[in-house]
């Protein structure tokens, strides 16, 4: 019995009393409720406040509710005990063979054991990195890559269709003075004030004019258009190549100079004008966004008639709800807090209601620590960490589940010593070599002449306390994948992954799945390794939520 369907079986326990006039209720009754796990093991597998959340509404007493849903689940095949406690909460025990079956259950159902449908029909557009193509993808840049990739595939575990997008920003002062930090290399001058350094500047403009010689003998103004469009394709393939050995790719990646020619930031400002949302003051033309909750208006031309970035924000909005997307879901580091308001002003200005059509994810930075201290220079980009930084020092799996183990909301220290050990200190290793234990044993089965064989499983004789605790944890992950998904928190996954290895370790101490020298092949064996192969099943499918590799072998 799958916490699932215990929720399921409540709720029908509930319509039972309703129907035979034992409680009086005219609302419409859940066809689920919530199921918990207790933190004291003693008070049972499973339990509920059903009662405390209905019981006023029923005309009862929320204990007096327990007491009666108490004797109706009783009755209910593989429960074997109901307690009421306190005010009203109820305790359920689970008989070993119901709880067993999750076993079979996830056995079945192979690698989409853990997958909802919480979201099917929701079309989602995520946007994550977004960072300018003038320089390496940063270290607070790869958080998001992880974070947001991660993020993508939980949502389509809930039955969403995502569309992973990158924005990047190819025209404008930034790219004007990425242009001008090249065309400065490429002549051996010192960098313009204000310009990019490091030692990817040197090797890019050397790869220009070895694409273009021809740039040496041009006048200054063509020479730094052919370094802005040249420099800009180069570093932005460097950047896609560098994702993609992280393991992340994008659907779509949108050029906001498209936006430009396209028309797009002409038509959205008209639009804004004819819904009479816009003024004039000081030459500049403004949005009353403070009408929709920022908190100031904002300029979407200046006076001098040049669109601001929020004027091309507005005009990438309208695109995104206009290909089709439910809901815009932007990813964004701690220094664009601000944004907050101001986005959420432009989808209230086009008709929209924000808090349905818009989410941003709002994270904090990141930090490298060797020995104790921190690192603070690259040797590529000068001071600037980068993700290869990261990927060098530890490995891609590492670098990833490094990044997308801690809530966004906080700060990460990842100590580089730690991370790139192999030892259980390291939590994706821990998890990584559990998941290759469980391989190993069912090799190991395959060896002695036997393997899976669900129709031979008795699910009730996984009866010890550690092959509860391990069945108890396997069933919790639906809700875990459903909860990071709700909440858009990735780092939930992880930290469940590392409990349920601490777990499955746990049992392999004290239950032998494979028989000794000449011992035959019983059935509790049998029921054993169905046990194995859910587990593995299920740390595989979590790695891969996470964008981690499942080794077989370590």
């Amino acid at each position: 019995m799958t916490p699932e369907e215990l929720s399921v079986t409540i709720a029908g326990a509930l319509g039972a009393l309703v129907r035979r006039g034992a409680v009086a209720y005219d609302g419409e009754l859940p066809d689920r409720v919530t199921v918990e796990r207790p933190k004291n093991k003693e008070h049972g597998d499973y339990a509920t406040n059903v009662a405390l959340q209905l019981g006023k509404r029923m005309g009862v007493a929320p204990r007096e509710l327990a007491e009666l849903l108490a004797t109706e689940l009783k009755a209910f095949d593989g429960i074997a005990g109901v307690q009421v406690a306190g005010p009203g909460f109820i305790n359920i025990s689970v008989e070993a063979a119901a709880q067993g079956e999750v076993a079979r259950v996830i056995a079945a159902a192979g690698p989409s054991y853990g997958d909802g449908d919480a979201l099917a029909g929701t079309r989602i557009n995520l946007e994550f990195v977004s960072a300018n193509p003038t320089g390496p993808v940063t270290l607070a840049s790869a958080r998001w890559a992880a974070m947001g990739d991660s993020l993508a595939r939980i949502l389509e575990a809930e039955a969403a269709t995502v569309a992973r997008e990158y924005y990047f920003n190819d025209s404008g002062a930034q790219i004007d003075r990425f242009s001008a930090s090249l065309f400065a290399a490429a002549k051996g001058e010192p960098t313009p004030e204000g310009g990019y350094a490091g030692a990817y500047i040197a090797e890019l403009a050397a790869q220009v004019v070895e694409a273009h010689p021809e740039v040496i003998t041009l006048g200054d103004g063509e020479a730094k258009e052919l370094f802005r469009a040249t420099g800009v394709e180069m570093m932005f393939a460097d950047v896609k190549a560098t994702l993609h050995e992280f393991g992340v790719d994008f659907d779509v990646y949108f050029s906001e100079r498209s936006l430009h020619e396209s028309g797009a930031i002409d038509a959205a400002i008209e639009r804004l004008k004819a819904g009479g949302l816009t003024y004039e003051a000081d030459g500049a033309l403004w949005l009353r966004s403070t009408d929709y909750g920022d908190d100031k208006d904002r300029v979407i031309v200046r006076s001098n008639g040049v669109p601001t970035y929020y004027c091309a924000d507005a005009a990438y909005y309208l695109d995104k709800r206009g290909r089709g997307f439910d809901k815009v879901m932007i990813v964004l580091g701690a220094d664009h807090h601000g944004y907050v308001g101001r986005y959420r002003a432009l989808a209230g200005g086009f008709g929209d209601d924000p808090d349905v059509t818009l989410e941003i994810v709002i994270g904090q930075m990141v930090n490298l620590l060797r020995d104790g201290e921190p690192v603070r220079m690259s040797k590529r980009s000068g001071d600037v960490l980068t993700l290869e930084d990261l990927v060098d020092a530890v490995g891609v799996d590492a670098a990833r589940y490094a990044l997308v183990r801690y809530s966004n909301d906080s700060t990460i220290d990842i100590d580089l010593d730690l991370w790139a050990r192999q030892s259980s200190d390291n939590p994706v290793y821990y998890v990584q070599y559990a998941h290759a234990r469980l391989a190993s044993i069912e090799r190991n089965a395959e060896q002695l002449g036997f393997s899976l064989d669900t129709l031979a499983f008795d699910p009730g004789l996984l009866s010890h306390e550690r092959e509860g605790d391990l069945l108890r944890a396997l069933a919790d992950f639906p809700s875990v994948v459903a909860t990071s998904a709700e909440l858009r928190e990735p780092h939930r996954v992880a930290r469940y992954l590392e409990a349920t290895a601490a777990t499955f370790h746990r049992f392999y101490d004290d239950c032998r799945v494979l028989p000794l020298g000449d011992e035959e092949v019983t059935d509790v064996h049998r029921a054993r390794l169905v046990l194995v192969t859910a587990t593995r099943t299920v740390l595989a499918h979590g790695l891969e939520l996470l964008g981690v590799s499942a080794p077989e072998r370590m």
